[in-house]
Protein backbone atom coordinates (compact mmCIF):
# COMPACT_ATOMS: atom_id res chain seq x y z
CA UNK A 1 0.00 0.00 0.00
CA UNK A 2 1.51 3.30 -0.98
CA UNK A 3 1.65 5.72 1.75
CA UNK A 4 -0.53 8.94 1.35
CA UNK A 5 1.74 12.28 1.77
CA UNK A 6 -1.24 14.44 2.94
CA UNK A 7 -4.29 13.68 5.22
CA UNK A 8 -7.53 15.15 6.12
CA UNK A 9 -7.49 14.25 9.66
CA UNK A 10 -5.57 16.51 12.32
CA UNK A 11 -5.23 16.45 15.90
CA UNK A 12 -5.07 19.64 17.57
CA UNK A 13 -4.78 20.65 20.85
CA UNK A 14 -6.47 23.98 22.41
CA UNK A 15 -4.37 25.54 25.04
CA UNK A 16 -4.74 25.55 28.52
CA UNK A 17 -2.23 27.98 30.01
CA UNK A 18 -0.45 29.16 26.30
CA UNK A 19 2.41 31.43 26.94
CA UNK A 20 6.05 32.30 26.51
CA UNK A 21 8.43 29.60 27.51
CA UNK A 22 11.56 30.38 29.10
CA UNK A 23 12.74 27.00 28.70
CA UNK A 24 11.89 26.45 25.03
CA UNK A 25 13.83 30.27 24.66
CA UNK A 26 17.00 28.91 24.81
CA UNK A 27 17.35 27.45 21.45
CA UNK A 28 14.63 29.17 19.89
CA UNK A 29 15.61 32.66 17.74
CA UNK A 30 11.40 32.45 16.80
CA UNK A 31 10.19 33.27 20.01
CA UNK A 32 10.19 36.13 22.19
CA UNK A 33 7.73 38.34 24.17
CA UNK A 34 5.49 41.02 23.87
CA UNK A 35 5.91 43.38 27.20
CA UNK A 36 3.06 45.27 26.16
CA UNK A 37 0.07 41.92 27.10
CA UNK A 38 -0.34 40.63 30.67
CA UNK A 39 0.11 36.76 30.59
CA UNK A 40 -3.79 36.63 30.44
CA UNK A 41 -4.05 38.44 27.45
CA UNK A 42 -1.84 36.44 25.70
CA UNK A 43 -3.50 33.24 26.85
CA UNK A 44 -6.97 34.85 25.67
CA UNK A 45 -5.12 36.08 22.18
CA UNK A 46 -4.21 32.22 21.85
CA UNK A 47 -7.04 30.96 22.29
CA UNK A 48 -9.17 33.27 19.87
CA UNK A 49 -6.24 32.83 17.42
CA UNK A 50 -6.71 28.87 17.93
CA UNK A 51 -10.57 29.05 17.72
CA UNK A 52 -10.73 30.87 14.71
CA UNK A 53 -7.81 28.82 12.81
CA UNK A 54 -9.64 25.17 13.33
CA UNK A 55 -12.93 26.69 12.21
CA UNK A 56 -11.23 27.66 8.97
CA UNK A 57 -9.90 24.56 8.96
CA UNK A 58 -13.12 23.13 8.96
CA UNK A 59 -14.76 25.02 6.74
CA UNK A 60 -12.67 23.71 4.00
CA UNK A 61 -13.63 20.43 5.12
CA UNK A 62 -10.82 19.09 7.14
CA UNK A 63 -11.43 16.49 9.93
CA UNK A 64 -9.92 18.38 13.27
CA UNK A 65 -9.82 16.00 16.62
CA UNK A 66 -9.13 18.98 19.46
CA UNK A 67 -8.13 17.65 22.63
CA UNK A 68 -8.65 20.31 25.65
CA UNK A 69 -5.12 21.08 27.25
CA UNK A 70 -5.59 19.55 31.07
CA UNK A 71 -5.09 22.57 33.50
CA UNK A 72 -2.68 20.59 35.35
CA UNK A 73 0.66 20.23 34.78
CA UNK A 74 0.69 23.73 33.13
CA UNK A 75 2.32 22.96 29.65
CA UNK A 76 2.62 26.83 28.13
CA UNK A 77 3.40 24.97 24.68
CA UNK A 78 0.55 21.86 24.68
CA UNK A 79 -0.97 24.05 21.42
CA UNK A 80 2.27 21.98 19.41
CA UNK A 81 1.24 18.66 19.43
CA UNK A 82 3.38 17.39 16.25
CA UNK A 83 6.50 17.51 18.67
CA UNK A 84 5.27 14.95 20.98
CA UNK A 85 3.16 12.50 18.79
CA UNK A 86 3.20 10.95 15.01
CA UNK A 87 0.45 8.66 13.37
CA UNK A 88 1.29 6.28 10.62
CA UNK A 89 -0.88 4.91 8.55
CA UNK A 90 0.07 0.78 9.58
CA UNK A 91 -1.32 1.72 12.30
CA UNK A 92 1.67 2.85 14.52
CA UNK A 93 1.60 5.24 17.23
CA UNK A 94 4.92 6.97 17.95
CA UNK A 95 5.80 9.17 20.95
CA UNK A 96 9.45 11.12 20.92
CA UNK A 97 12.00 12.62 23.23
CA UNK A 98 11.23 16.49 24.54
CA UNK A 99 14.22 18.91 25.13
CA UNK A 100 12.45 21.34 27.38
CA UNK A 101 11.13 19.24 30.81
CA UNK A 102 7.94 21.13 30.98
CA UNK A 103 6.95 19.89 27.21
CA UNK A 104 7.86 16.25 28.04
CA UNK A 105 4.25 16.46 30.36
CA UNK A 106 2.70 17.00 27.12
CA UNK A 107 2.64 12.95 25.76
CA UNK A 108 -0.91 12.02 27.08
CA UNK A 109 -1.79 8.53 26.62
CA UNK A 110 -5.55 9.93 26.96
CA UNK A 111 -5.19 11.44 23.95
CA UNK A 112 -4.44 8.64 21.85
CA UNK A 113 -6.65 6.19 23.85
CA UNK A 114 -9.33 8.73 22.56
CA UNK A 115 -8.25 8.78 18.87
CA UNK A 116 -7.73 5.10 19.02
CA UNK A 117 -11.83 4.77 19.39
CA UNK A 118 -12.23 6.39 15.92
CA UNK A 119 -8.81 4.95 14.38
CA UNK A 120 -7.30 1.64 13.83
CA UNK A 121 -4.02 1.25 16.09
CA UNK A 122 -1.90 -1.78 16.09
CA UNK A 123 1.39 -0.88 17.23
CA UNK A 124 2.78 1.46 19.48
CA UNK A 125 6.43 3.09 19.59
CA UNK A 126 8.16 5.47 22.47
CA UNK A 127 11.09 7.49 21.66
CA UNK A 128 11.41 9.14 25.06
CA UNK A 129 13.39 6.75 26.85
CA UNK A 130 16.59 9.35 25.74
CA UNK A 131 15.66 12.17 27.87
CA UNK A 132 17.97 11.42 30.31
CA UNK A 133 20.65 10.85 28.09
CA UNK A 134 20.04 13.95 26.37
CA UNK A 135 18.96 13.17 23.41
CA UNK A 136 16.23 14.50 21.82
CA UNK A 137 13.89 13.94 18.52
CA UNK A 138 11.02 16.38 18.45
CA UNK A 139 8.38 14.76 16.10
CA UNK A 140 7.48 16.12 12.77
CA UNK A 141 9.13 19.54 14.40
CA UNK A 142 12.84 17.56 13.70
CA UNK A 143 11.35 15.09 11.00
CA UNK A 144 10.21 16.12 7.91
CA UNK A 145 8.67 13.12 6.64
CA UNK A 146 8.13 12.29 2.72
CA UNK A 147 5.61 9.41 3.62
CA UNK A 148 5.69 7.70 -0.05
CA UNK A 149 9.12 7.73 -1.05
CA UNK A 150 10.46 6.86 2.49
CA UNK A 151 12.52 9.76 3.12
CA UNK A 152 13.00 11.66 6.43
CA UNK A 153 14.34 15.12 5.86
CA UNK A 154 16.20 16.98 9.34
CA UNK A 155 18.11 19.31 10.22
CA UNK A 156 20.57 18.58 13.10
CA UNK A 157 20.44 20.98 16.23
CA UNK A 158 20.31 20.22 19.88
CA UNK A 159 16.30 19.23 19.64
CA UNK A 160 17.40 16.48 16.59
CA UNK A 161 20.08 14.33 17.17
CA UNK A 162 22.12 11.97 14.54
CA UNK A 163 22.27 8.73 16.50
CA UNK A 164 18.17 9.02 17.41
CA UNK A 165 17.54 9.98 14.21
CA UNK A 166 18.86 6.83 12.66
CA UNK A 167 17.56 4.99 15.27
CA UNK A 168 14.06 5.94 14.15
CA UNK A 169 14.97 5.60 10.31
CA UNK A 170 15.81 2.00 11.57
CA UNK A 171 12.61 1.65 13.33
CA UNK A 172 10.08 3.07 11.00
CA UNK A 173 12.09 2.46 7.44
CA UNK A 174 12.58 5.40 6.73
CA UNK A 175 16.08 6.91 4.89
CA UNK A 176 17.48 9.74 6.35
CA UNK A 177 18.55 13.03 4.96
CA UNK A 178 20.41 15.08 7.36
CA UNK A 179 21.65 18.43 6.86
CA UNK A 180 22.56 21.67 8.87
CA UNK A 181 20.76 24.59 8.90
CA UNK A 182 21.17 28.23 10.98
CA UNK A 183 19.63 31.40 10.51
CA UNK A 184 20.55 34.87 9.63
CA UNK A 185 22.52 35.24 12.21
CA UNK A 186 24.43 31.54 12.13
CA UNK A 187 22.10 29.73 14.56
CA UNK A 188 21.40 26.88 14.68
CA UNK A 189 17.69 26.28 13.50
CA UNK A 190 16.07 24.61 16.09
CA UNK A 191 13.21 22.46 13.78
CA UNK A 192 13.66 21.38 10.54
CA UNK A 193 9.70 22.56 9.97
CA UNK A 194 10.40 26.33 10.22
CA UNK A 195 12.88 25.86 7.05
CA UNK A 196 11.07 23.64 4.77
CA UNK A 197 7.71 22.11 4.14
CA UNK A 198 6.55 19.04 2.00
CA UNK A 199 3.97 18.98 -0.41
CA UNK A 200 2.37 15.88 -2.53
CA UNK A 201 4.53 17.74 -5.65
CA UNK A 202 6.33 20.83 -4.30
CA UNK A 203 9.29 21.52 -1.80
CA UNK A 204 8.81 24.88 0.40
CA UNK A 205 12.46 25.31 1.25
CA UNK A 206 14.37 28.27 2.37
CA UNK A 207 18.13 26.72 1.00
CA UNK A 208 19.73 30.08 2.35
CA UNK A 209 19.90 28.65 5.55
CA UNK A 210 21.93 25.51 4.71
CA UNK A 211 25.31 27.14 4.53
CA UNK A 212 27.12 23.65 2.94
CA UNK A 213 26.82 23.63 -0.65
CA UNK A 214 26.93 19.71 -0.67
CA UNK A 215 24.08 19.55 1.44
CA UNK A 216 22.24 21.98 -0.25
CA UNK A 217 23.06 19.88 -3.82
CA UNK A 218 22.20 16.58 -1.55
CA UNK A 219 18.78 18.13 -0.99
CA UNK A 220 18.01 19.11 -4.68
CA UNK A 221 18.90 16.05 -5.82
CA UNK A 222 16.59 14.07 -3.57
CA UNK A 223 13.78 17.02 -4.55
CA UNK A 224 14.41 15.94 -8.36
CA UNK A 225 14.58 12.07 -7.86
CA UNK A 226 11.38 12.57 -5.87
CA UNK A 227 9.60 14.74 -8.39
CA UNK A 228 9.46 17.57 -5.86
CA UNK A 229 9.30 21.29 -7.86
CA UNK A 230 11.14 23.69 -6.06
CA UNK A 231 9.82 26.97 -4.10
CA UNK A 232 12.76 28.68 -2.62
CA UNK A 233 11.90 31.06 0.32
CA UNK A 234 14.44 34.06 1.61
CA UNK A 235 16.03 34.17 5.59
CA UNK A 236 13.32 36.77 6.35
CA UNK A 237 10.35 34.78 5.04
CA UNK A 238 11.64 32.00 7.27
CA UNK A 239 11.28 34.21 10.15
CA UNK A 240 8.50 34.97 9.06
CA UNK A 241 7.20 31.32 9.34
CA UNK A 242 6.93 31.03 5.94
CA UNK A 243 8.67 27.81 5.97
CA UNK A 244 6.45 26.35 8.66
CA UNK A 245 3.38 25.43 6.59
CA UNK A 246 1.84 22.16 6.13
CA UNK A 247 -0.34 20.60 3.04
CA UNK A 248 -3.51 19.03 4.43
CA UNK A 249 -6.54 17.56 2.18
CA UNK A 250 -10.24 18.70 2.41
CA UNK A 251 -12.38 15.30 2.85
CA UNK A 252 -13.43 16.04 -1.03
CA UNK A 253 -9.49 15.55 -1.66
CA UNK A 254 -8.65 19.58 -2.27
CA UNK A 255 -5.17 20.25 -1.12
CA UNK A 256 -4.81 22.90 0.95
CA UNK A 257 -0.92 24.52 2.33
CA UNK A 258 -1.45 25.49 5.62
CA UNK A 259 -0.02 28.82 6.99
CA UNK A 260 -0.35 31.64 8.94
CA UNK A 261 -1.55 34.97 8.07
CA UNK A 262 2.39 36.35 8.36
CA UNK A 263 3.67 33.97 6.21
CA UNK A 264 0.98 34.38 3.68
CA UNK A 265 1.58 38.21 3.66
CA UNK A 266 5.54 37.41 3.59
CA UNK A 267 5.06 35.65 0.06
CA UNK A 268 6.37 37.44 -2.92
CA UNK A 269 2.94 37.63 -5.96
CA UNK A 270 5.04 34.86 -8.07
CA UNK A 271 5.62 32.44 -4.89
CA UNK A 272 1.67 32.80 -3.87
CA UNK A 273 0.78 32.31 -7.98
CA UNK A 274 3.58 29.22 -8.02
CA UNK A 275 2.37 27.47 -4.83
CA UNK A 276 -1.37 27.66 -6.55
CA UNK A 277 -0.29 25.82 -9.38
CA UNK A 278 0.07 22.80 -7.17
CA UNK A 279 -2.79 23.19 -3.93
CA UNK A 280 -5.06 25.92 -2.59
CA UNK A 281 -4.08 28.10 0.19
CA UNK A 282 -5.27 28.36 3.80
CA UNK A 283 -4.25 30.90 5.97
CA UNK A 284 -4.91 31.87 9.57
CA UNK A 285 -3.50 34.67 12.25
CA UNK A 286 -1.48 33.58 14.55
CA UNK A 287 0.78 36.24 15.76
CA UNK A 288 -0.01 36.01 19.42
CA UNK A 289 1.13 32.29 19.47
CA UNK A 290 4.27 32.82 16.58
CA UNK A 291 5.53 35.45 18.83
CA UNK A 292 5.50 34.03 21.90
CA UNK A 293 5.54 29.86 20.66
CA UNK A 294 7.82 30.31 18.45
CA UNK A 295 5.76 28.07 16.57
CA UNK A 296 3.13 28.41 13.54
CA UNK A 297 0.71 26.76 11.74
CA UNK A 298 2.10 23.84 11.26
CA UNK A 299 3.30 23.15 14.96
CA UNK A 300 0.05 23.31 15.67
CA UNK A 301 -1.26 20.27 13.30
CA UNK A 302 -0.09 16.78 14.10
CA UNK A 303 -1.43 14.70 11.20
CA UNK A 304 -3.09 11.65 11.58
CA UNK A 305 -2.68 9.10 8.95
CA UNK A 306 -4.35 5.88 10.88
CA UNK A 307 -7.11 4.28 8.87
CA UNK A 308 -10.45 4.49 10.23
CA UNK A 309 -12.60 2.38 12.18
Amino acid sequence: MKERQITSDLLMVRPAHFGYNPETATNNAFQSENPDLTAEQVKEKALQEFDTFVARLRDAGVQVYVAEDTPLPVKPDAIFPNNWVTFHQDGTVATYPMHAPTRRKERREDVIEQLSTHFEVNNRVQFEGTEAESRFLEGTGSLILDRPNRIAYACLSPRTEGELLDTFCTTMGYKKVAFTAVDGEGKAIYHTNVMMALGVDFVVICLDAVPDKAEQQLLKDQFAATGKAIIEISLDQMMAFAGNMLQVAGKDGTPYLVMSEQAYQSLTAGQVATIEQYTEILHSPLYTIEQHGGGSARCMMAEIFLEEK
